[in-house]
């Protein structure tokens, strides 16, 4: 759909569950999970053409993915005997390249906009933390000391800042902070609000929100400056949305 929720499209058929759908940075795949197989699986779909296929097959669930800089590689998590680690492969296929082990549950990466490093969630210290590492794995530093939990970030677009939920006292709220961890700033907070997604210039995010009841979740956009928060009209609940860079 438009960033203003009109001219929607349906890029898959309703028969299994589609969650996550992630651009890449060409616009022309999409990164998503479908429980076509009754366990969550990484698939990809062409927009071009409307080909899909699924990434592989890895671990017990793969999930949450997210594309390199570059567009030529995936990062995703793989759930295997009990454990989540995260694992990137090439997007034309091939073997995976595992980036963390344990067994934490570590998921939701995200590149920096160089490529270089990449944030991730991760439960290794007791709780749900945001850590960062090296694109090609290796260790890990927590950049997350807020009150609650952390999950969903994301790397906004210019690399000055990293968007995430937070959840403390049965509140959800969209953050951003530096990605160093500094300036921690809340932009949203409500009973159930997760999963922001930058716009290309890197000064709105734009998130889900269930307001609980008989309402289902739907898609709200907040600035950088906790301002102007709007919600995004759509045919029928919507959740995960994923903003595309903008068009050459």
């Amino acid at each position: 759909m438009d960033q203003d929720g009109a001219n929607s499209q349906y890029l898959t058929e309703g028969r299994t569950l589609a969650l996550t759908p992630r651009f890449s940075p060409n616009n022309d795949l999409v990164s998503y999970m479908n429980f076509d197989d009754g366990n969550p699986q990484v698939y990809l779909l062409q927009l071009s053409t409307g080909q899909q296929r699924r990434l592989g097959s890895f671990g017990a669930m793969t999930f949450a993915p997210r594309f390199s800089p570059d567009g030529g590689r995936i990062a995703f998590s793989v759930e295997a005997s009990g454990a989540t680690n995260l694992y990137s492969i090439a997007v034309a296929g091939g073997q995976p390249t595992q980036l963390t082990s344990g067994g934490a549950i570590d998921t939701g990466p995200s590149y920096s906009p160089d490529g270089s490093r990449i944030i991730f969630e991760s439960d290794r210290g007791g709780s749900p933390q945001l850590y960062m590492m090296a694109a090609g794995g290796g260790q890990a530093q927590r950049i997350s000391f807020g009150q609650g939990t952390y999950s969903t970030p994301v790397w906004a677009p210019k690399g000055d800042l990293i968007a995430f939920t937070r959840q403390s006292g049965g509140q959800f709220s969209i953050g951003i902070m530096n990605p160093d961890g500094s300036g921690e700033r809340m932009l949203y907070t409500s009973f159930h609000a997760e999963g922001p997604t930058w716009a290309p210039n890197g000064r709105v995010i734009m998130f889900f929100q269930d307001p609980g009841g008989n309402d289902g979740p739907r898609l709200k956009s907040v600035d950088i400056w906790g301002r102007n928060v709007l919600t995004i009209p759509t045919e029928t609940y919507a959740s995960d949305p994923a903003w595309s860079g903008l068009r050459s």
